[in-house]
């Protein structure tokens, strides 16, 4: 770490300053190949002398929020610069650098365990879920995926994070701040956004607008109003601009598509997606901490009086940690007194921060309907759940959506919290997978996508129809944050882009609208309104506190 990174942010090295004029041709460079749409051509090291690195090689990274996936993120483009890193609780920060020189330093194959097989030679028995894909036939990668992987090498990870923890660690700068970072560092080409859901928007946006390509974990941001600013700026700047969605990526989820765009199910007109979140990853349903101006009488125990208890009860005295600026966690947010059941991670079931489970895994389930039946915003939009109190989402939920497609209409439900759609009699006996999938209903048979792989139901059905033949392409290696990097460089199109994340991450919304609102929905979605409820509105969008604009 940078000895001239003081606990409020960096301050710029000498090195750095006098670097400025290369920077600026540099910056100069990469933002016109990645505006072009064609022609683009790599300038080779020889011409540049031995050892030299085109400009168009490596790019300079910055990742805003680094304690969960904003870290995986990171890690995947080490094989670019990593210059800054932005996070508000600098103990998560320290502690997450740490790791990855723990992890440089430590032996190759140190931590692994020996082959399949060890202890005796006795293998492990196979789990339920192989036992019940060996009805279907697993037709393996597609030949596509394999002619993509042959385009380009990934740098292995232990490399990757040596290269980071060497070369790159040293000159790294640390902020707390992220306009103090965008403002400061002019060395920054694209920048991760990794934060909590609700600063998505606002930072994404204030780097497009500094010239940044961005990278935004899902959900690409907070509210509809956001999802739609965000695409109209990423197309206005001329940036690249990817949605964190991994599996939008990935071979078997293409082959899904595949599947219904082939037409191995006819038209679909029924679609039921379900999640077990949040069950065991973070709580819902629980009141705000509050200590209670009077506490009900012992024999008071119905709803009102027990939610009363429990926020008395986990009230409590807390301090924010030295390391924490709280008031930048709230941001856009309205203030909150900080409490340890938020903050790391457990942000995501509060309405102020987050979007429950439908926004955590919407993303990846909700994505591939919209993709492959290519759903439009949806005509009417009803959110059913266990008890909501307005603060901490509720532990369970189904949203039904009704949408006109090209071809029809389609019904879409999606379940959380351990709610899940009817086990189908083509399974002949089977379960549906309880941690989530896709159930798409056609005219002609049922696709299912519950597990690695997907297949059509019955299994007799999946194994005589064999492997769709492929048309979309594939992302090299699979690699979501490289394909992003890679589209910077024109080397590679773009996986999942705004203008299309921006329409997903709005029907993801609309659920969570219909759930504040307590009302069924009928949305026009030219208008940006609901038509039926007009004070359901005011949860398309929100108040930013002071300091905070997009």
């Amino acid at each position: 770490m940078s000895d001239k990174t003081g606990p409020d942010g960096p301050t710029t090295s000498p090195s750095a300053a006098s670097s400025g004029d290369a920077r600026v041709s540099r910056r100069e460079f990469v933002t016109t190949t990645a505006a072009a749409t064609a022609g683009f051509m790599i300038v080779p090291r020889h011409v540049l002398g031995r050892g030299m690195r085109a400009p168009s090689d490596v790019l300079n990274i910055a990742t805003v929020g680094i304690n969960g996936m904003g870290a995986s993120n990171t890690q995947q483009v080490m094989s670019e610069n990593i210059v800054a890193i932005c996070d508000v609780d600098f103990a998560l920060l320290d502690a997450k650098l740490k790791s990855w020189q723990d992890s440089a330093s430590a032996a190759p194959n140190a931590g692994r365990g020996g082959g399949a097989g060890g202890g005796g030679g006795q293998q492990r028995p196979p789990t339920a879920e192989e036992l019940l894909q060996r009805r279907w036939q697993n037709f393996g990668p597609s030949k596509a995926q394999a002619a993509a992987d042959a385009k380009w090498s990934p740098m292995p990870q232990a490399q990757r994070t040596r290269r980071f923890v060497e070369e790159q660690l040293p000159k790294l700068q640390k902020y707390r701040d992220y306009r103090e970072m965008l403002e400061k560092q002019k060395d920054i080409d694209a920048v991760i956004v990794a934060t909590p859901d609700h600063m998505h928007a606002v930072i994404a946006s204030n780097a497009m607008d500094a010239g940044k390509h961005v990278y935004v974990q899902k959900p690409m941001c907070w509210s509809v109003h956001e999802a739609r600013h965000l695409a109209k700026k990423a197309k206005e700047k001329k940036v690249v601009a990817q949605q964190g969605n991994q599996r939008h990526s990935g071979d078997e989820s293409r082959r899904s598509l595949e599947y219904l765009q082939g037409g191995a199910i006819g038209d679909v007109y029924e679609v039921h997606v379900w999640t077990d979140r949040p069950n065991g990853w973070w709580p819902q349903g629980v009141p705000r901490p509050a200590a209670a101006s009077s506490m009900p009488r012992d024999s008071q125990w119905d709803d009102k009086a027990l939610s009363t208890r429990i926020a008395a009860a986990i009230k409590g005295q807390h301090t924010v940690p030295d390391r924490l600026n709280w008031d930048l966690f709230l941001g856009v947010a309205p203030p909150v007194d900080y409490h340890p059941i938020y903050h790391p991670f457990n942000w995501r079931g509060w309405v102020d921060w987050g979007q429950g489970a439908l926004g955590d895994m919407g993303a990846h389930l909700i994505d591939f309907p919209t993709w492959a039946l290519d759903l439009p915003l949806p005509t009417v939009v009803e959110t059913e759940s266990t008890p909501f109190n307005g603060a901490s989402y509720p532990i369970a939920t189904t949203t039904y959506y009704e949408f006109i497609t090209r071809k029809g209409p389609v019904t879409m439900r999606w379940y959380d919290g351990g709610l899940m759609p009817t086990d189908p009699e083509d399974l002949e006996g089977e379960k549906l997978s309880p941690g989530g999938g896709i159930l798409y209903v056609g005219r002609k048979g049922k696709l299912l996508h519950d597990g690695p792989t997907p297949r059509l139901l019955p299994a007799s059905k999946h194994n005589e129809y064999g492997a769709p033949k492929e048309k979309l392409p594939r992302v090299p290696h699979e690699d979501h944050e490289m394909n992003w990097i890679n589209a910077i460089k024109g080397k590679d199109q773009l996986s999942s882009g705004f203008e299309y994340g921006a329409r997903l991450t709005e029907i993801m919304l609309l659920g969570i609208v219909s759930l504040r609102a307590r009302s069924r929905l009928h949305y026009d979605a030219a208008a940006m309104r609901v038509t039926n409820n007009e004070a359901a509105n005011q949860y398309l969008t929100r108040e930013y506190r002071a300091g905070y604009s997009l």
